[in-house]
């Protein structure tokens, strides 16, 4: 069983709109309320952390979800900040080499497949996997001016989505040494990176989308209405 993390103190400033993304209702829930259920209704997850920005008003207060215990914590003024405050109020029971799932708040339409593949391979792998998808679309080097200074050769770049699977503590470190060197991690394998580590990459789908703008939500919508 693997307890995940979830960073959800984001502003959504790039969203827009009065309440912060992950609380935005989709069919009578907020959108955290479906990336929550999507993990811990998974088999292999005992439990969720999520970390909320300091003095949080739109949480609901949620202890339980699909049966298992849901931890809530404040975070801090980045992800990382908030991934570790999240690691730290984990449960005693998480030990130090234990693999630990994060996720974003805002990638509600995680398939239980993609989960699964992640869990098998990364708990196989010395250092920990991401799901993450192939660069398919020709890439433009953009100049000062907007016009196109190259292309650039797609083989081999892959798009980074969650969950991360790394060790607890492993992963502690390296948010810590980032901290300290002031570099700010965009996501945990750029961390682990740091510390030398290769995060295995495990294909995962493209569905699995975070939803960074309003189409991004409508899209999402249309899945959901697929889907049932």
């Amino acid at each position: 069983m693997t307890w995940a993390v979830v960073p959800a103190g984001g502003s959504g400033a790039r969203f827009g709109g009065p309440v912060p993304k992950q609380y935005i209702e989709v069919d009578g829930e907020p959108l955290i309320a479906h990336t929550l259920r999507v993990l811990l209704s998974h088999p292999a997850v005992e439990g969720v952390v999520v970390a909320l920005a300091a003095g949080d008003a739109h949480w609901p207060g949620w202890r339980e979800i699909e049966g298992k215990p849901v931890i809530a914590c404040t975070g801090g003024a980045s992800r990382a900040d908030s991934v570790l405050a999240a690691l730290q109020a984990l449960p005693d029971a998480v030990r130090a080499d234990d693999f630990v799932l994060v996720h974003d708040a805002a990638r509600p339409h995680l398939s239980h497949a993609d989960l699964s593949a992640l869990l098998e391979r990364g708990r196989a792998d010395p250092v920990g996997a991401i799901l993450a998808a192939p660069v398919r679309d020709t890439l433009k080097r953009a100049g000062d001016d907007g016009g196109i200074d190259g292309t650039q050769p797609r083989e081999r770049l892959w798009r980074a989505f969650t969950p991360q699977l790394f060790r607890r503590l492993q992963l502690q470190r390296a948010l810590e040494a980032a901290r300290r060197d002031g570099v700010e991690a965009t996501d945990e394998a750029m961390a682990m990176e740091r510390q030398g580590a290769r995060p295995l990459l495990v294909e995962g789908s493209e569905s699995n989308l975070k939803i960074t703008t309003p189409a991004d939500l409508a899209y999402y919508r249309y899945l959901r209405e697929s889907r049932a």
